[in-house]
């Protein structure tokens, strides 16, 4: 694998006489978005500067994703507490990076994964360690003053143009596991189109839009109940085709122009309808193979050219189909994003790369699980001409907005989060004041 360029260079504080140690690492349980527990990291730091982070994790999630670790104690949280990742935090990684540079993100990320020591964090947890990994960047940031995602830039020197900050990707529609009796497909999303306008008046283009697509739904006699990311999930939809021609209305409605100023985005999460060799789609009452189900959306992106983005449209172990996808969206020259196929781990997607799977890479922190990982993967990406979006989790998210200030330094095209709940719009409110940072509007 040609890292060369890749694996960006720490800035040493050391060389300046500044040197803050770690001095306590406290970990608890808080409520994700699914009314489960996650876990909750405070550091602190021997300048007194404290940091937070909390940890999501998704109800779709690829085989190939760094550990969730839970208790599977069914008498307490059905299984799902966060009683052994705390203790890890604690009793394990705590006694090791105590004492540690907290300007050092990567030795400190390095050292947790040596520590850990298999391939998928299965050992610690991924959730354990990334709740670590983070806390102790946003106490860096706030030791020195500045906001995370200019910590992220300096520290990496990832290079990106603020100037060029990522656009709403905005879940409108959801279905496969993240809704009940509702599309095969995950997802449907506006994602903002125009170029040279802010982020603010983009995230009330595409929202107007959603907001009109309520209307639509109501009016096709379907309810406007939300799904686990705040976006619509009607039951009794008639195909994975029709929420397109609702799309399309709703767009009409609130003034825009599909295809040039608000775009959809599709996430179909084909793993979860992926059965013994074939994909299943029970909303058709339909068994197709690779090469039908990709002619089946080609006839989409025939008849929708608003379709902007696609994602993970297949198996996420599908490898020889995932080229012949490549070709299709090649020719209609969208970016075809790999999510389970690539899980933000550098060795999936170098062969992406190698086996011109994709165009486009999803990013999510905790498929990895580590600060340093996440920002290397993408910065392989860049350098391979790929794009990334960075992205929420549906099942279990939390009002932490690392997420925003990793795409802002890593200069992701898209930031992808549901519409509504607070867990949500906290994302899109992050991005929101980071562009009046940037602008100088807030000092």
């Amino acid at each position: 694998m040609d890292l060369t360029g890749v694996k960006s260079i720490q800035v040493s504080y050391k060389q300046k006489g500044v040197f803050v140690q770690i001095s306590s690492i406290k970990a608890q349980e808080i409520l994700a978005s699914g009314g489960y527990p996650t876990v909750e990291v405070i550091a602190v730091l021997s300048d007194g500067t404290t940091g937070r982070a909390s940890v999501p994790y998704g109800a779709s999630a690829g085989s190939h994703e760094a550990t969730v670790l839970m208790d599977g104690d069914q008498a307490r949280w059905h299984g799902k507490g966060m009683l052994q990742a705390i203790a890890n935090i604690e009793e394990k990684i705590a006694p090791v990076v105590i004492g540690m540079d907290a300007y050092d993100q990567r030795a400190l990320d390095e050292k947790m994964i040596a520590l850990d020591g298999t391939p998928n964090k299965a050992k610690l947890g991924g959730n354990s360690i990334l709740a670590v990994s983070v806390a102790v960047a946003n106490a860096a940031a706030n030791s020195k003053k500045v906001e995370l995602f200019q910590h992220i830039i300096d520290t990496y020197q990832t290079g990106v143009d603020l100037n060029k900050l990522p656009q709403p990707m905005v879940v409108a529609i959801e279905g496969g596991k993240h809704a009940d009796e509702t599309t095969d497909l995950q997802e449907y999303c506006f994602s903002a189109m125009r170029s040279g306008t802010s982020v603010a008046e983009n995230v009330r283009m595409i929202m107007e839009t959603y907001h009109q697509l309520g209307k639509v739904l109501k009016e096709n006699k379907l309810s406007t109940n939300v799904g686990n990311e705040g976006a619509f999930a009607p039951n009794g939809i008639p195909s994975n085709e029709a929420p397109f021609t609702y799309m399309m209305e709703a767009v009409k409605r609130a003034g825009y122009k599909a295809g040039e100023e608000v775009g959809f985005s599709i996430d179909a999460a084909a793993n979860e309808f992926f059965h013994d060799g074939k994909y299943d789609l029970k909303v058709e009452k339909r068994q197709l193979d690779a090469d039908e189900l990709i002619a089946y959306y080609e006839t989409w992106l025939d008849k929708y050219p608003a379709i902007a983005t696609i994602e993970d449209m297949l198996h996420e172990d599908d490898w020889e189909n995932w080229t012949k996808l490549q070709v299709v969206a090649d020719k209609y020259q969208i970016p075809n994003i790999g999510d389970d196929l690539t899980v933000t781990s550098m060795k999936r997607l170098q062969k992406a790369i190698d086996t011109k799977a994709i165009s486009a890479i999803l990013i999510k922190l905790n498929q990895i699980g580590t600060l340093t990982e996440t920002v290397d993967c993408c910065m392989l990406a860049n350098k391979n001409g790929l794009m990334t979006t960075t992205s929420h989790r549906g099942g279990g998210e939390t009002n932490d907005a690392t997420m925003v200030d990793v795409a802002v330094a890593v200069g992701s095209a898209f930031i992808k989060v549901g519409p509504t709940r607070g867990e949500r719009v906290a994302k899109y409110n992050r991005l929101m004041e980071i562009e009046r940072l940037v602008k100088g509007d807030l000092q």
